[in-house]
């Protein structure tokens, strides 16, 4: 069977659904590879580079329609491309099902089976095919790197002899993919990085990620979104309303938002208001990356950039991947073509479209004639951090009580031990000469009193009082030389040890400590 891949018509579109590199991988599953002429110029790919690698180039969108079995593209098809499909045809893409009836019902008439690459279920198996989040990583990094190209300032703070600049504030709505990889790349550019989401689970890897989680004091935010596959479900109207408020409260301070809040099958939200622009500094930058579905600001043109009247920047592209199609293209096809691997489990060059897998199930939109959308829900969940419960504040009351209550513990375990330490020094002095009945009493003391000085002393500060547990060693060593002219066998028996052990202990210590203090020297 052969896998083509025509050039896009979507205007202004540069990616490419087959590379070079993925086209080597395509011909190992048993595929024949057809690309259009100039397909991949757009991208970087010229078409001695895809014939080098032992793909087919053919001159016509027409010819190379007819000729293959499996079409794979980037953007859905129009009217035009649809109606070359042919039955049996398998047909790869982004499709949007939800929004387009219409060509379902076009390509269902045909005959062909339609993979939407759009509709790959967010599962842990699945995440080598999961071509909107390996797009949407792209653009959300390409976002930040357009904020930077309108903004008049540097990220990062700096502090020089011609005056000091402060670092740049920078808000992420959405902490999806794209929201991530703005706030990875806000945040290593230098800029002080605020993030909200409704999924309070993603908290941790926005804090992970050196951001500042923009929490909500609302009982709603405990919900988890993460039930819809990993996206954000919709809100409540009163959420909603504390949302804004929040988002008001920060406007003034924020010199750059990018927001990238979408829900599937919905229009996306309006969080960023009119009013919220108003209150922006004059310089500030809006980057809105749900654009291609209505904006979540106000005033978010679809692929234009705008002024506001106050000044600010608000950037509607819908074109992030494509401003970087060399490294989009290469993910793209790199999704492309394990979503072929899995259509390809023999190995045999035949497509094996099994409708029982999870995987292929959730992204086919129609197969044989028949429209297969919407899927049922995949058997395996997506893995979703269970959110943390809220922990709830101890009162002064409870504090001082608790503390009481560790304070009698403590002493009665004490009292216990000098007990049991008391009636053991009155067995032994039944038996045992005067003499050492007085070494005796010394060293049980001491025992007690190094217990007390070391054992309460948390684990990790044990290695910086090294030098103290030293001097300490240095005591016991001395009391020992002291003891060993004694004319008592076990009295110099016990000192002799003494003085072997805290031997080991003392130059050990130093040794340590002297190692430690050479790592924290400048070379």
């Amino acid at each position: 069977m052969k896998i083509g891949a025509p050039k896009e018509v979507f205007e202004g579109e540069a990616r490419v659904a087959m590379t070079p590199e993925s086209a080597l991988q395509l011909q190992k599953l048993g595929y024949e590879c057809a690309i259009e002429a100039g397909a991949g110029a757009l991208a970087g790919f010229s078409d001695a580079a895809y014939e080098a690698a032992g793909v087919e180039v053919i001159k016509t969108p027409a010819a190379l329609w007819k000729a293959a079995d499996v079409v794979v593209k980037v953007r859905e098809p129009n009217e035009t491309e649809a109606k070359r499909l042919t039955k049996g045809q398998t047909l790869i893409s982004f499709f949007w099902p939800a929004q387009n009836e219409k060509m379902m019902e076009l390509c269902k008439s045909k005959g062909a089976n339609v993979i939407a690459m759009d509709m790959v279920p967010r599962i842990s198996r699945a995440q080598k095919m999961d071509a909107l989040s390996s797009m949407a990583n792209i653009a959300g990094y390409r976002a930040v790197i357009e904020a930077g190209n309108n903004f008049g300032r540097f990220f990062t703070g700096q502090v020089t002899a011609a005056g000091k600049v402060p670092p740049a504030k920078v808000l992420v709505v959405g902490a999806g993919v794209a929201g991530l990889a703005a706030i990875g790349t806000a945040t290593s550019l230098g800029a002080i990085t605020y993030a909200f989401d409704v999924r309070p689970e993603v908290a941790e890897q926005i804090e992970s990620m050196g951001a500042e989680f923009v929490f909500l004091d609302f009982e709603e935010q405990a919900q988890d979104g993460a039930a819809t596959g990993g996206y954000a479900a919709p809100s409540s109207p009163e959420f909603r309303e504390k949302q804004l408020e929040k988002f008001r409260e920060l406007a003034p301070d924020m010199d750059i938002v990018i927001t990238t809040a979408l829900i599937p099958g919905r229009d996306a939200p309006k969080l960023w208001l009119e009013d919220m622009v108003a209150a922006m500094k004059p310089g500030s930058v809006v980057v809105d990356l749900a654009a291609e579905k209505g904006g979540n600001c106000d005033l978010t043109v679809k692929d234009e950039k705008i002024v506001s009247e106050n000044g600010v920047t608000v950037v509607g592209y819908t074109d992030f991947p494509s401003r970087m199609a060399a490294q989009a293209s290469t993910l793209y096809g790199n999704n492309i073509r394990h979503m072929m691997s899995d259509l390809t489990p023999e190995k045999d060059g035949q497509v094996n479209h099994n409708m029982e897998d999870d995987v292929i199930r959730g992204a086919t939109v129609t197969y044989e004639g028949e429209i297969t959308f919407p899927p049922p829900p995949p058997k395996v969940a997506a893995i979703a951090a269970k959110p943390k419960e809220k922990v709830k504040e101890k009162t002064p009351e409870e504090i001082k009580a608790e503390e009481a209550a560790a304070f009698q513990k403590q002493t009665k375990t004490q009292v216990g031990l000098l007990a049991a330490g008391g009636l053991l020094l009155l067995a032994v002095g039944l038996v045992a000469p005067a003499s050492f009945m007085q070494h005796f009493i010394v060293f049980v003391l001491s025992v007690f009193v190094g217990f007390q000085v070391i054992w309460n002393v948390s684990h990790s500060l044990h290695t910086p009082l090294m030098a103290v547990t030293n001097a300490i060693s240095s005591i016991i060593i001395l009391g020992a030389l002291m003891q060993i002219g004694s004319g008592s066998f076990l009295v110099i028996l016990l000192a002799a040890l003494s003085v072997f052990m805290t031997g080991i202990n003392i130059f050990g210590g130093f040794l340590v400590t002297r190692r430690m203090l050479a790592m924290f020297q400048k070379s």
